[in-house]
Order: C-alpha cells, then sequence, then structure tokens
C-alpha cells in the first residue's frame, strides 16, 4: 500500500474511533472520583480542581516570571541589525566612501555621487551601575513572588476549611432529614391510633385535627430540610469544581481531625504573604532613591560596510566606550517617587499589624466556639436520651387514651428538636475544630499537592 494511501486510511480510523475514545476518557475521568467522599478526599480533590486554587497558582507563575524579568537587567544586552541604503546626498554619500575604505583625492566632496552600503552592525550594552535601582527590582520581585505563594497557602487553607465546613453543614444536614423523617412517621403513627379512637368514640374530632395539621407541618419541615441539604450538596460540589453530580458522603471513613496543641496565629500564610509584601516595599523604596545616584554603562559595536556602487567599496570598524549619566534636576520627581514607596511602606506595616489582630480576635472567637460547642454537645445528648424516653412513654399514654393530642404533639416537637439540636452540635463541633486548626495556620488534613 503507498504511504499516501495509508496515512488516508489511518486518517478515516482515527476520525471513526475518536468519539469512542473521548468516551472511554471521559469515563476514566469519573471513575477517578469517588463514589462517596470522605473529608480528606474532598479537600485533596478541591485543592487540585478549585478554580480559586488553580488561579492562584497562575500567580505564581506571573510572580516568577515577574522574577526572570528583573534579572534580564543583569545581563548584557546583545543586539544585530541589518541596512540597505542609496543615495546621492553629499554627507551620507562621502560617508559611505570612507566606510568602505574607497577614498581618493579626485573626489568632489561637493558632488561624492551615488552611493550605496549593505550595513551590519552588533552592539554590547552592560550596565555598571545605576544606584542599586536594578538590585531592589530584584529584590522586590522575590519578595512579591513569595508573598504569592503565601497567599496561595492561605486560598487552599480557607478552602480545605471551607470544603469540611460543607462537608459537616451536609452531614447535620442528612441527620435532620431523617430526624424529619422519623417525625413524619411517629405522627402519622399516633394519627392512625387516633382515627382508630375516633371511630371508637373515645376521641374528639379536634384532636384529631390537631394530629392532621401537625402530620402536614411536620411534612413541611421535611420538604424544608430536603431543600436546605440539596443546597449544601450543590455548594459541596461547587467547591470541589465539579458543575453536576451527586454528592455521596463516607462519613465511617473520615479522619477525625485533632484539636491543635500550639497555637500560634504567627504559622498563618496570610501574615507571611503580608511580611513578605512589607519587605517589597522595602525595595521599593530603595528603587526609588537610586535615581539620586548616578548611571554607568559600557557598550561596544562592530559594525560592516558593503557597497557595490563602489567597486570593492567595504570596511570594517568597532566602537568601545564607557557612558556616564547623572540627572541634575528632574523637578523633584525622585524626591516624589521616593515619598510615595515611602507612604506605602507606612500603610503595608499598618495594614500587617491590622492583620495580626484580626488573626488574633479570629484565634480566641474560634477557641470560644469549640468550647461552647463542646459543652452544647454534652447537654443534646442528655436532651435526646430524655426527649426519647418521654416520646415513648407518651405514645403509650396516647394510645391508652390518658394523654390530650396537644400534649403528644408538643412532646413529639421537643424530641425532633433534640434530635436536630444534637446533630447541628455534632457538626458544629467538626466545624469548629477545623475553623480553629485554620486560625492557628494549620492544614485541615495532610494534604499535599504540587
Amino acid at each position: 500500500m503507498p504511504p499516501s494511501r495509508q496515512a488516508l486510511v489511518l486518517f478515516f480510523f482515527a476520525l471513526l474511533l475518536s468519539p469512542i475514545l473521548s468516551q472511554t476518557l471521559a469515563a476514566g475521568e469519573k471513575e477517578a472520583m469517588p463514589s462517596r467522599w470522605t473529608a480528606q478526599e474532598a479537600v485533596q480533590f478541591a485543592l487540585q480542581h478549585n478554580p480559586d486554587a488553580r488561579a492562584a497558582l497562575e500567580r505564581i507563575h506571573a510572580a516568577d516570571a515577574d522574577i526572570r524579568s528583573a534579572k534580564a537587567a543583569f545581563y548584557p544586552q546583545l543586539g544585530v541589525s541589518a541596512e540597505y541604503s542609496r543615495t546621492n546626498n553629499p554627507m551620507y554619500s562621502f560617508g559611505n566612501i570612507l566606510n568602505q575604505g574607497m577614498f581618493s583625492n579626485t573626489i568632489d566632496f561637493n558632488k561624492p555621487g551615488i552611493t550605496d552600503t549593505l550595513q551590519t552592525k552588533a552592539t554590547v550594552q552592560y550596565r555598571l551601575y545605576n544606584g542599586g535601582h536594578d538590585q531592589a527590582a530584584l529584590d522586590a520581585a522575590g519578595q512579591r513572588s513569595q508573598a504569592t505563594q503565601h497567599e496561595q497557602s492561605a486560598i487552599r487553607s480557607r478552602l480545605g476549611f471551607e470544603v469540611v465546613r460543607v462537608f459537616y453543614t451536609i452531614v447535620q444536614g442528612e441527620e435532620t432529614v431523617r430526624a424529619r423523617k422519623a417525625a413524619v412517621e411517629a405522627i402519622s403513627s399516633s394519627l392512625a391510633v387516633a382515627q382508630a379512637r375516633f371511630q371508637e368514640g373515645s376521641l374528639l374530632k379536634e384532636d384529631l385535627l390537631n394530629l392532621e395539621v401537625q402530620q402536614a407541618k411536620a411534612q413541611e419541615q421535611l420538604i424544608q430540610a430536603q431543600h436546605g441539604l440539596s443546597l449544601a450538596q450543590q455548594g459541596f460540589l461547587h467547591l470541589l469544581g465539579i458543575p453536576r453530580g451527586e454528592a455521596r458522603l463516607d462519613t465511617s471513613a473520615s479522619q477525625v481531625q485533632d484539636v491543635p496543641v500550639e497555637r500560634d496565629i504567627h504559622n498563618r500564610p496570610e501574615l507571611a504573604s503580608m511580611a513578605a509584601m512589607v519587605k517589597a516595599q522595602e525595595a521599593a523604596v530603595r528603587q526609588a532613591r537610586a535615581g539620586n545616584y548616578p548611571s554607568a554603562d559600557a557598550f561596544g559595536s562592530y559594525q560592516i560596510d558593503k557597497g557595490l556602487e563602489l567597486e570593492d567599496g567595504s570596511g570594517n570598524s568597532w566602537t568601545t566606550g564607557l557612558r556616564l549619566n547623572y540627572t541634575l534636576f528632574n523637578g523633584q520627581q525622585t524626591a516624589a517617587a521616593t515619598d510615595r514607596a515611602k507612604a506605602q511602606l507606612a500603610e503595608a506595616k499598618e495594614q500587617q499589624r491590622k492583620m495580626e489582630l484580626g488573626f488574633n480576635l479570629e484565634f480566641e472567637q474560634a477557641s470560644l466556639a469549640l468550647n461552647q460547642e463542646i459543652e452544647r454537645l454534652k447537654v443534646t445528648l442528655k436532651m435526646v436520651e430524655s426527649a426519647l424516653e418521654s416520646a415513648r412513654l407518651a405514645r403509650i399514654r396516647f394510645k391508652e387514651g390518658v394523654l390530650l393530642s396537644s400534649e403528644l404533639i408538643n412532646t413529639e416537637n421537643r424530641l425532633t428538636d433534640a434530635h436536630i439540636s444534637h446533630a447541628l452540635a455534632s457538626a458544629s463541633r467538626k466545624i469548629a475544630v477545623a475553623d480553629l486548626r485554620r486560625s492557628v495556620g494549620l492544614a485541615q488534613f495532610n494534604q499535599g499537592v504540587k
């Protein structure tokens, strides 16, 4: 088979197989995601696929490019150029004659004639000194790069906390839905007993209607709980960078987060980022002050001239030298730039101080919240135990006809509220631990995403 025909056949096979391959790849991507999410898997996935995390990584790449741009000032600048020209201008024409080495005493200076030149030139220039401007620019770029990296860590920290928070919000939502379903089932069972007693004539119509209203209210609350759970699940997928899907959780395999023992807010990446920005601003002050100093450059060039009008006209030349520049007066532009840089440095230091105060407050709030949720969890556990026993006795008494329907409804409501309060306290305690870890600059789990 000729090579061209073989290539054509392979091309058509590729067109036929491309839909199958794309479906296979898509299926592979779906298989990469777990069917049930643990908390640590969700955090790991979000750090890789959330748009905020990926955007922060691109900002790091941009900061690295700024460093390379600043380093360019420490290398010599090389250039080459080529130019062809033809002229009868006396001055330029006479210059071409000299450059090509074709001068003779018979030349008329006023009318040297038509000349041309093909000129190629190589140049080199190197900045010897400019008052520390380039070094300050490099230092500033390096510090900004450090700040960007710490900013990425801060984004990852906040993102990890948000994933954990929504994860346990879903857990609490599922518990709430179960409690609401149990309430509907309990009130439905009591309603069936009430209907039987009403048929027997041992229950008033008003009591039966009260139970029917309570059943409708319980069903409404169940619908609201299911809606809240669906919203939390969609928010969970949004944090993970997944447009749509099903958020199924595996709480049994989720890693239990330890309460941090060492609590120092100075481990916060935001503070490290701000400290780097302060150093970058200090470098900016040095960069502005460099305008008060002279600059010095070394330069050199090598030039080749070749003419066609003048037979055998050609010549090579070179130039080297040093250049010193000093600005005597620029309308106080340097002073204004220095004052502006100093003001921005002072502002950055105040922002740093404000950030430290704010993080101290966050830490205290997180510590108090955790202590509150620990105590609240103990209280709600006792509340559930008492409400369960109270509901059991109330159902028996109502069935025996010695308890009013209003009293039964109140008992059932207290049991549902106790279940929901305990579920909320349990989830809130885990969220409080996650928030405390975030407030002291600790990762939620040992996630290491490159």
